[in-house]
Formats: structure tokens, sequence, C-alpha cells
């Protein structure tokens, strides 16, 4: 989920043992966290979210100039998902089989020569749509190789799972709000390519972080075969009505608010605000995660997946200044605020997967749940230049608003998500 992360192994507060049933929350104390192993992957990840937050800005913005439009952003970043959702489950099963490390640093390899070439072409002439969608492809496969390693080290670089996961949160916020910043000023103030040259940069710094990393001896269980594991993650995620129930819901999102909400909103903050506007507000967006990240790390709740939820009801905020484009000031402030919603919930999801599933079976089944969770994105993306052509940009922005409040309902509405308790 582009996205784009149960408490953690201490002690639960005190109040989680009661019969209580609503939401308890409670502070918790510090807990040293800053080891070397976790700055390595900290690093690792703020520098890898860095990249990965430049791209959209600067893929809308030449396939704009170079005569694509909203198709062509669509087709090609959803290129990018569809590939990545399809081989994300190999992923998982291949760091279980082998080691996740060295996949992910192969990935990173991969993604900077993928980056370096499309900067060039697009420095040294017009590239074609196919070689763009071809690119956006192959950078999607080795993200698949990278992403299930992302959930699976963090317990063994870190004392405190669940501050680890808002750290990493806020990271990812500060990437957000940073990235998207910097690839509009490149983009007015140098070229799309230059973006892509330092996109390239950043995932040298994270594989060159995760080579550094010392981490516990790997024994993995390479007894069955590849589509024996499949299946064994397979049967571990639909025997958890929690996490196939959230998996559907984040469909429906994917499908009507993440798939347009890059290409359609793009083109809608472009029109009304500018080029540089965009990336102020996927800025805000980043800058709202880092806040909200920093309230999850303070705050545990028993039922980590309804206080995550009933947060969600502040990402609609997003899709609604899109649409309506308000001035620069409230549409990033709609844009940060949304934010907030979103990081809080994607801690505790995070937190509760890393907490639930075990950790022998765990790349296998964030594979699962990571290819689920955007499958649909590729689709939206898809449709969304027709869509827009269709019904136009603010009315598919404007539905995307209602289905993000509907998907907030859901997750808060139904059972085996609401009444989930935190892992430990």
């Amino acid at each position: 989920m582009k996205s784009f992360a149960s408490s953690g192994p201490g002690a639960r507060p005190s109040a989680q043992s009661t019969k209580d049933p609503r939401v308890v929350l409670s502070v918790v104390a510090p807990a040293r966290l800053w080891t070397r192993n976790f700055i390595l992957y900290f690093t690792a990840r703020i520098m890898s979210v860095l990249g990965d937050t430049m791209v959209p800005v600067a893929m809308a913005v030449a396939m704009l100039a170079l005569g694509y439009g909203v198709t062509g952003i669509g087709f090609a970043l959803g290129a990018w998902m569809g590939a990545f959702a399809f081989f994300v489950v190999f992923g998982g099963v291949f760091a279980d089989r082998f080691h996740p490390r060295p996949q992910m640093v192969g990935a990173d390899a991969a993604r900077a020569a993928i980056q370096l070439s499309l900067a060039g072409y697009l420095a040294l002439g017009h590239p074609p749509l196919w070689f763009i969608i071809g690119g956006s492809a192959l950078a999607g496969i080795a993200t698949a190789m990278f992403q299930p390693g992302v959930s699976s080290l963090v317990p063994q670089v870190s004392t405190d799972v669940q501050k680890a996961n808002g750290l990493l949160r806020v990271s990812q916020g500060l990437a957000t709000m940073a990235g998207p910043a910097l690839a509009g000023l490149l983009v007015a103030s140098s070229s799309a390519a230059t973006v892509f040259v330092v996109d390239a940069a950043t995932f040298v710094v994270s594989g060159a972080c995760l080579v550094a990393l010392r981490l516990p001896r790997f024994e993995p269980d390479r007894t069955a075969s590849t589509l024996q594991n499949l299946r064994t993650g397979w049967d571990d995620f639909r025997s958890r009505s929690w996490l196939w129930a959230v998996i559907l819901i984040w469909w429906v999102l994917g499908v009507f608010v993440w798939g347009p909400i890059t290409p359609v909103g793009a083109v809608s903050i472009i029109a009304a605000h500018g080029k540089a506007a965009f990336g102020y507000a996927e800025s805000a967006f980043g800058l709202g995660s880092v806040l909200g990240a920093l309230i999850a790390i303070r705050v545990r709740t028993s039922r980590p997946l309804l206080a995550g939820g009933l947060a969600m009801f502040l990402f609609p905020l997003m899709p609604l200044a899109a649409a309506l484009v308000p001035a620069l000031p409230l549409l990033t402030l709609g844009y940060a605020v949304s934010g907030i919603g979103w990081a809080f919930w994607g801690v505790h999801w995070a937190t509760t997967v890393q907490t639930q599933i075990p950790a022998d079976r765990l790349n296998r089944v964030t594979a699962y749940e990571v290819a689920g969770s955007v499958l649909a994105v590729p689709l939206g993306q898809a449709v969304s230049g027709p869509a827009s052509n269709l019904v136009g940009v603010k009315q598919l922005l404007l539905l995307a608003t209602v289905m993000s409040v509907g998907c907030a309902v859901a997750l808060v509405v139904v059972s085996p998500i609401r009444r989930l308790r935190s892992g430990r």
C-alpha cells in the first residue's frame, strides 16, 4: 500500500488486560532504538522512499511535455504497479527461501540502472511510449523483489517494532515531503531527466546501507518447493479474516482513489496552480505523514486496526482538495491532514502484520498482503485517462472522495478488523 505499516515486542499497557471493549490508549515510555543496524536501515529506507516519491512528479511532467497526456501517465504508472503486484509474491517466497538482504541490494542496483537509462533517453531525445512503459514495468519487478524484506527486516534491526514502524513512517513522510518538492524544483529549473539521475543515486545509497547491515545468521527452510511455499503463504493469508478483509477494502481504494489520484490529481492541480504546485501538495501530504507517525509512536491501542480505521476518516481530504483545487494554502492543508490519517493507519497496520504473522512466514504473507493491496491500483491508473475524459477530472476526484469515506466506514464496521487485539 504506496505505499507508499499491533503493538511492539514489549509488555502491553496494563489497561489492555481489562475486559472493556472500547479502544484503550496509553502513552508509552521511550525505548532505545538507534542502534547501528537501525540507523543504516533507517537511512536506506529514507533514501529509497525519497527516490520513489520524486518519480511521480517527474513522470507526470515528462509525459505531459512529451504529449502523452493523462493516458500516458496512467499507462506508465500502471505498468510499474502491475508488474510489482504480479511478481511481489515470488519476491516473498524467494526472500524466505534464501535471504531478503541480497535480494534488496540487487533490486536497488537494478532500479538505479533503469532510472539512469530513462534519464539518458530523456536528455538525448524523445523516448517512445513503449520504452517508458517497459522501463516502468522493469522497475516494478525490481521493487517487487525489494519490498517483502522491508517488513521482515524491521524486527531484526529494532528493539521495539511499533516504535520502529513509527520512525520509519516518519522517514517516509519526510521523504514524501522532500521528494516531490525537490522534483518540482528540479523540473522547473532543469529537466525531468535530472530528477531520474538523482533518483538513481538514492537507490545506490540505499543499497550501500543494506550491505553494511549486521544481521543474525539466516537458516532458511529449503525443503519445500516454490509452489509449496506459495501455497503455505496463501493458506496463512486466507486463514486470517482481518487480513483479507482489509485487502478487499484496499481493492476499492486502489481502483477508485490511489489509481487516479496521481495522474488525474496532477492534471487538476497543475492546470489550476502550475507545475510546482503538484509537488508542494505531495510534500504537504508527506508533512502530514510525519505528524501522523509521531502520534502513532507515542500512542498504542488495544485494538490497533480500529484506531487506524478511525484515523482514515481524515484521508478523503486529499482527493477532495485535488477535486476542488482551492487556493494553494487550503490545497496543501487538505493534503497534510489527509497524510496524518494515512500515516497513523500505516504504523498500526504494519505493526499488526509483523506481530501477528510467524517470523518464518512473514515474507510470504507480507508479499500476498502487498500484492493484494496494490493489485487494483494499476487498473485504476489505466482507466483514469478514459474515465476523466468521460466524466471529467473534477467528477472523478469527487467520486474518489466518496469512495475514500466508504472505505473508512468499512474499516470500523467490519467485525474481524474492529475486534482484532494487538499482537504483543
